[in-house]
């Protein structure tokens, strides 16, 4: 047996069918971290930073005394937390009211858009002559821009010259006179039906997708066992659905309580019943120039939607580890 000695200045030599060391250069392990910076400096700037800058506004004596030095704003502490929250006072008891209404739009329009999302999803799961078409008209109003669509909506709910009371009133005759859609009570009702038809396709979307993942065979198997309509949707499609429900309840939760622009549009200043919190917020910040109570009542919206998500990804969680 023989073997190779390897001088001291000469390269070790590699064995035939030995595998090659593969030496990586040092620049190609921070490409992936260069590649998410840009992103990373875009989310500190337009998400992060902003608020930290609220945040410390809220602690702030911010009025339209210091809107030109706002950093020159005395230092107040807790105190407009202490006013946002205080029941006794009329500030509020205001925010409480907008608080109870965005929660009352909020569980009619994200209940009523999975509904609706959910049958469409269903009636659309077969094919047939025209199905692509309905696909399409569906999502019309998912796709609209969001001033388009709630402009047309406020053109169409006016009293007098407005389609609405011209169809429900004029034409069928299943209201009594003209009523106002945008004022009074009617507002609430105005404001969830836009709501409504805004999101809903986007939830039969979402579902139509979930429905395209289950498997064909397991309604085969439960139309043999003599399962019906309801029963293969009670015990197939809505349990294995499940996950896709979980993050779609989430989303259109979050959408629906932070909305601004589909109240603003609609009513510009919402009358009581349609009194949204993002719309109360602003209205505090900026129209009574008290921007560190507003600042501190969006924090405490912040960290209310915070609490809720957490809470409801908790239980998600557990409920799936039981199941």
């Amino acid at each position: 047996m023989s073997t190779t000695v390897t001088a001291p200045g000469d390269a070790p030599t590699r064995a035939p069918g030995a595998p090659r060391r593969r030496f990586r250069r040092p620049g190609r392990a921070l490409l992936p971290y260069l590649l998410v910076l840009p992103a990373l400096i875009a989310e500190l700037a337009i998400h992060v930073i902003p608020m930290l800058v609220g945040v410390w506004m809220s602690l702030l004596h911010l009025t339209q005394f210091f809107i030109r030095n706002w950093t020159a704003a005395p230092y107040g502490g807790l105190a407009n937390y202490r006013v946002a929250v205080d029941t006794h006072g009329p500030v509020a008891k205001d925010l409480l009211h907008s608080f109870l209404i965005t929660v009352g739009v909020t569980a009619v329009v994200v209940a009523l858009s999975w509904l609706f999302g959910l049958a469409a999803a269903v009636f659309l799961e077969r094919p047939f002559r025209g199905r692509a078409a309905l696909r399409t008209l569906f999502l019309v109003p998912y796709a609209l821009p969001v001033f388009t669509a709630v402009i047309t909506w406020r053109f169409m709910l006016q009293r007098d010259s407005g389609m609405v009371n011209n169809v429900l009133s004029d034409k069928l005759h299943l209201v009594h006179g003209h009523p106002f859609w945008l004022l009074g009570g009617n507002s609430f009702v105005s404001l969830v039906l836009v709501n409504v038809w805004r999101l809903w396709p986007f939830a039969f979307l979402t579902l139509m997708a979930g429905l395209q993942s289950i498997p064909g065979d397991l309604y085969e198997a439960a139309a043999i066992d003599g399962a019906g309509f309801v029963r293969r949707l009670r015990s197939v499609t809505l349990p294995l659905l499940r996950p896709v429900n979980r993050v779609l309840v989430l989303v259109l939760f979050l959408w629906t309580f932070n909305d601004f622009n589909t109240a603003y549009i609609l009513f510009e200043q919402p009358p009581a019943d349609a009194d949204m919190i993002s719309i109360h917020i602003y209205n505090a910040s900026f129209l009574t120039w008290n921007f560190g109570l507003g600042s501190a009542m969006s924090v405490l919206l912040l960290a209310f939607l915070l609490i809720v998500t957490l809470v409801y990804l908790g239980a998600g969680k557990l409920r799936s580890r039981h199941a």
